[in-house]
């Protein structure tokens, strides 16, 4: 681990459970080392903050690259804060960017590194659980990681979307248990293993987070 993110675990973990109050389950469930993906729900702009800084081990996750840009003090402090908990700046307005964000996944993963990701795509306007994007599916066939699913609840209230500063709210976290898709690797149907494979995540972030399912894609994925 670095300093810098060493330090922001120092600091940010005492704060954050004094801020989150979080009720964690299933934390055992993280594998301690070796890749994993850690595939969860997304209801607010703070899960990214939640998770890293909750689990035990290091979390990779891809950020808009204009969180780490800007001049002076202001900009000094995001790209510190964003890096320090395991953030990763990524250019996501068009198809090459997400190439590049699985390219960086995979990076993450093949180094041992635990990698988290939210198949919905953005975040959720409405609080209901929509159907997963086959990147995760694309990655755990390619990298042959577990993955381990991730239920919040909660977070929405504690920094609604379009909210700037989070709120004194309670939240709840659930690891599942890591699922192995090894069995679904070399198919020749790869399209429709990877669609299983994230059909299948997706039903244990439901089941851990009881949310609603929508049952269609999240129409805001593209435009964020």
């Amino acid at each position: 681990m670095s300093v810098l993110y060493q330090a922001v675990r120092a600091v940010g973990g005492p704060a954050a459970r004094l801020l989150f109050r979080p009720r964690v389950e299933g934390l055992h469930n993280i594998p301690r080392t070796g890749p994993v993906i850690l595939a969860s729900n997304h209801l607010s702009f703070i899960d990214s903050v939640v998770i890293p800084l909750i689990v035990p081990r290091r979390v990779a996750f891809l950020a808009k690259a204009e969180y780490f840009e800007g001049t002076g003090l202001r900009g000094r402090a995001k790209r510190a804060f964003f890096g320090g908990v395991g953030n990763i700046p990524v250019q996501r307005n068009d198809q090459r960017g997400a190439l590049a964000s699985l390219e960086i996944a995979m990076g993450v993963l093949h180094d041992g590194g635990a990698f988290g990701i939210y198949p919905e795509g953005s975040r959720s306007r409405d609080g209901r659980l929509y159907r997963g994007r086959t990147g995760v599916g694309w990655l755990a066939l390619a990298s042959k990681a577990p993955v381990v699913p991730v239920g919040l609840i909660g977070t929405d209230r504690m920094q609604p979307v379009g909210s700037n500063l989070p709120r004194y709210h309670r939240i709840t976290v659930r690891f599942g248990e890591p699922m192995d898709f090894s069995a679904h690797v070399g198919r020749r149907d790869v399209g429709k293993a990877r669609r299983e494979v994230t059909d299948a995540v997706m039903s244990a972030i439901h089941e851990l987070s009881g949310q609603e399912y929508a049952g269609v894609f999240n129409e805001h994925a593209t435009a964020e």
